[in-house]
């Protein structure tokens, strides 16, 4: 069972997005300019639409929240969409006219659209793609947020980076702690000889009407030991963080530590060796345990367990599927061949993804820390996790 639990709703040109978290600890203070801070980050980033000119996305907290603290009931948040105005009758909620001037009926190869307009028996696509649309990210991401605010009271802390964008790899920066103004460039890699050249990726793709993916690394310091579980496949937190990833839309690949090179690696170079400070040989910060690797292969996770090393993870972002030169497709009316529907998307939306990731992790982290050290109040939660610390120090 879930203690962290969300629910989206709204559809990519409906009046707006809403998001209810339950499970958040009373007395965690939680304030809506610092969700706007995530929100403007997933805006942004070289590749991105048009879309993103017209919205400026910001929260109001509507319930679960007095006084800037939690109080334990469910936090509602909802994020208006400003497009909205131009689609307030193609998605009206009363009944209209037989004619319809947005409906879709040519479906784009590699959406959702034809999948759902078969499961859910419609000809006009568009009652797939306005909640298959990776617009519904910006709720996750306010969801994220407040779980970011729960991970940084106990000084946990989750970051991102673009490591490649149309097969322009960035080399790897040395991470040390928090390092965003490393990432914060519009393509978010930290290398800016190959932020140069995935720039030019990206306006070489929108010039000859295509799309790039790309990959990009997610990670979280400061976890400790002994989140998730060995004893049941759903409470593995390496398998809960892959299916977190892989639900944000275009991810078709997820990888946690050394990931697929591990099948090219003998296992004297696939693992990481464990080594053991004592207490007064070296200020061991916030590990009290004493133990650590000077490798993280495993990417700070063993057996389904954390293993107090940087949780890592990368994801694999497909091309986005609607192309200004469109792919072959079929007009479900008629079954007659057509040009793939358009709609306005972005060139490579991958930094913005990394800012997804984010949040998806910081989730499904918090949902872990409060498996484990479980609470009704963030006091509660507070002394609960200074007992286990203390009582690992002492193993």
């Amino acid at each position: 069972m879930r203690r962290l639990r969300y629910l989206t709703g709204g559809e990519s040109h409906g009046r707006s997005l809403s998001v209810i978290l339950e499970g958040v600890p009373a007395g965690l203070p939680v304030e809506a300019s610092a969700i706007d801070v995530e929100l403007a980050r997933r805006q942004v980033g070289y590749g991105r639409g048009a879309r993103m000119k017209i919205e400026k996305d910001r929260v109001e907290i509507t319930a679960g929240v007095r006084g800037g603290r939690t109080m334990g009931s469910p936090v509602v948040m909802t994020i208006a969409n400003k497009d909205w105005e131009n689609w307030k009758e193609a998605m009206s909620v009363e009944p209209r006219g037989d004619e319809d001037g947005a409906a879709l009926y040519s479906p784009r190869p590699g959406h959702a659209d034809l999948a759902g307009a078969l499961k859910y028996g419609t000809r006009d696509v568009r009652n797939i793609l306005e909640r298959a649309s990776a617009r519904e990210t910006a709720a996750r991401v306010a969801a994220g947020s407040v779980a970011r605010i729960l991970l940084g009271a106990f000084s946990i802390t989750v970051g991102s980076r673009v490591a490649e964008i149309g097969g322009v790899k960035a080399r790897r920066p040395k991470i040390a702690g928090s390092v965003e103004s490393e990432h914060e460039d519009d393509t978010r890699c930290g290398d800016p000889k190959a932020a140069a050249r995935m720039r030019e990726a990206i306006d070489e793709a929108r010039r000859n009407g295509d799309t790039l993916g790309g990959v990009f690394e997610v990670w979280c310091d400061g976890a400790p030991p002994g989140l998730g579980s060995h004893i049941q496949w759903d409470r593995r937190l390496d398998g809960r963080l892959a299916r977190a990833l892989m639900s944000i839309p275009g991810i078709k690949g997820v990888e946690i530590g050394l990931g697929f090179r591990g099948a090219r690696t003998p296992g004297s170079r696939a693992h990481d060796e464990i080594f053991h400070r004592a207490p007064g040989q070296a200020a061991t910060g916030r590990r009290p345990w004493g133990f650590y690797r000077k490798t993280n292969r495993a990417g700070g996770i063993e057996g389904g367990i954390s293993n107090g090393e940087r949780i890592a993870a990368r994801a694999v972002m497909k091309p986005i599927p609607t192309l200004a030169r469109p792919l072959r497709s079929v007009d479900l009316r008629d079954r007659m061949p057509v040009d793939a529907g358009r709609e306005r998307a972005d060139v490579c939306a991958v930094p913005a993804a990394a800012i997804v990731g984010e949040s998806a992790m910081a989730l499904e982290i918090a949902d872990a820390f409060l498996d484990k050290f479980s609470g009704d109040t963030l006091n509660e939660v507070g002394m609960r996790y200074d007992l286990y610390i203390d009582n690992m120090s002492r193993l």
